[in-house]
């Protein structure tokens, strides 16, 4: 095969025998491109390809799961992405149709150390990826991508005897049984259970009756056209959805599950959205009443409660603030062997006795539900008002181009830390901290604080806000991030922007 370009153009010859890899699909954690445009289906081929010479060269047994999503081109990329496997002497073990967290789950009960899941997640159509790991729970990071990267796009892989291919069809029914296994309802709890019409509608409604839940399906038929809205339950109009659907059914909650089933959102008792972020301070005080002394991971997006709410800092919950990132959290959540760690996209991660130590939306849905049923009678919407008030915002992601993004938050890193270095105010309040693990989080005495990171997976940053004070301290925070992002020319317009819509 030849070396990958970046040049090939649709409907031409060249296009039809050589691989086309951008470079910019190589992201920190993972891999996503928009098909056709900048990947085509040998290009997906030297993908597979350059990961079964990886996998060799770091001396990982070449046994790999795979599995597509529910998209219509997502079945001829996992078989383009087989041959480049097989074609590197690679044991592949494909599982069909299926979620991110039922491939990582393969992984243990097919004991394949590797994996491969072709998704886009939550990704608009258009869009394909590939979510990678050699080393259970693990997925790739900045070092693992930034190898197969060179060697996929240097030509460097190398063609190896021994590749075979074995088709897996009842890995659905296997982890389901194990996912549900142990877990009954002391009542059937009355929930909505989203999935946009994603690959998750095969799947959590079905482990959510297995436990006692009386569920109610919403869009839970597969349909790759997303009809209605893609299935992100960090965007506000899915939430907004769920929070219909939960008032016309009288239901106390709904759990709504992204494309690749790896998050979940939540939507309480009044139909009101509660951010991941809070949903894990609720666990955490419930998980700490059956699991003594545990370590908690959020990531930086997260809010200041895991520090600050009295409920854990009279239980001794110890709580670290560390990298945005499916690939961050959950490598930091096994380093620090935490009991669970949080994302604010809703990526949920727990170990044992648990989880396995992956993202997985329908375990966290299931641990949503079990919390819900010790909770003695209470409202989900009573636990999360008996949380300290904060206001905080949606995630939301101005447009930046991928060349551009990081030196935009450099930038910005360097004038919060100027002003922190003089000793200035910011809305008349001193800065008491400026975090710079993954981009800036710059928090003021009161804990009014925001946090402006470039995104790992698209051409865009990514902004939060919070104050426990009041709604108008978590604008001006707001509108002063956002007066500095609009020095920088390349900055665009918001996907989301709080004062546009109820938060």
């Amino acid at each position: 095969m030849l070396k990958p370009r970046a040049d090939l153009t649709p409907n031409s010859f060249d296009y039809e025998n050589q691989p086309l890899v951008t470079a910019n699909g190589f992201r920190e954690y993972d891999a996503r491109w928009l098909f056709g445009k900048e990947i085509n289906l040998p290009g997906i081929t030297a993908l597979g390809l350059g990961l079964g010479t990886y996998l060799a060269e770091i001396g990982v047994p070449q046994k790999v799961v795979t599995g597509h999503d529910f998209r219509s081109y997502s079945l001829s990329i996992k078989q383009a992405l087989i041959l480049g496997l097989m074609r590197a002497g690679c044991e592949v073990h494909d599982i069909g149709l299926s979620l991110s967290p039922v491939a990582y789950f393969a992984q243990f009960a097919l004991d394949c150390p590797a994996v491969a899941m072709v998704t886009a997640s939550h990704n608009e159509n258009g869009w394909t990826g590939v979510k990678m790991g050699a080393k259970r729970p693990l997925t790739f990071g900045p070092d693992e991508m930034t190898r197969l990267k060179e060697i996929v796009l240097g030509g460097l892989w190398r063609e190896r005897p021994g590749g075979s291919y074995l088709a897996v069809p009842d890995m659905r029914e296997t982890y389901l049984a194990d996912v549900t296994a142990g877990i009954k309802l002391s009542r059937p709890i009355k929930v909505v259970a989203a999935t946009g019409n994603g690959t998750a509608g095969a799947f959590a409604p079905e482990a959510l009756r297995r436990i006692g839940a009386e569920v109610i399906p919403m869009d839970n038929e597969l349909d790759f056209t997303f009809p209605k809205y893609n299935p992100n339950p960090e965007d506000l109009q899915m939430l907004h959805a769920m929070g219909d659907a939960v008032k016309a059914h009288g239901a106390e909650l709904c759990l709504g599950f992204d494309g690749d089933g790896d998050r979940c959102g939540v939507v309480d008792d009044r139909g009101q959205e509660i951010f991941a972020d809070k949903i894990g301070v609720l666990l955490a005080r419930d998980l700490s009443l059956v699991h003594p002394d545990p370590q908690f991971v959020v990531d930086v997006k997260s809010t200041g409660l895991y520090l600050t709410d009295p409920v854990l800092k009279e239980r001794g919950v110890r709580t670290d603030y560390w990298k945005t990132g499916h690939s961050y959290i959950k490598r930091r959540t096994s380093e620090l062997n935490a009991l669970a760690g949080f994302e604010k996209s809703g990526h949920f991660f727990f170990n044992a006795p648990i989880g396995k130590g992956y993202d997985d939306g329908i375990v966290a849905g299931i641990a949503v539900l079990t919390m819900l049923d010790r909770a003695g009678g209470k409202k989900l919407s009573e636990l999360y008002d008996s949380l300290p008030r904060t206001w905080s915002s949606p995630t939301m992601s101005p447009f930046c181009p991928d060349d551009r993004k990081y030196r935009v938050v450099e930038q910005l890193t360097a004038q919060y830390q100027a002003l922190k270095e003089k000793g200035a105010t910011l809305l008349g309040r001193k800065i008491t901290s400026v975090v710079t693990v993954n981009g800036v989080r710059v928090t003021l005495e009161d804990g009014t604080w925001g946090l402006v990171r470039a995104s790992s997976n698209k051409p865009s940053l990514v902004v939060v806000v919070e104050s426990p004070m009041s709604q108008e301290q978590m604008h001006a925070i707001f509108a002063d991030i956002d007066a500095r992002l609009s020095q920088f020319p390349e900055v665009g317009a918001y996907d989301q922007k709080i004062g546009d819509q109820k938060i």
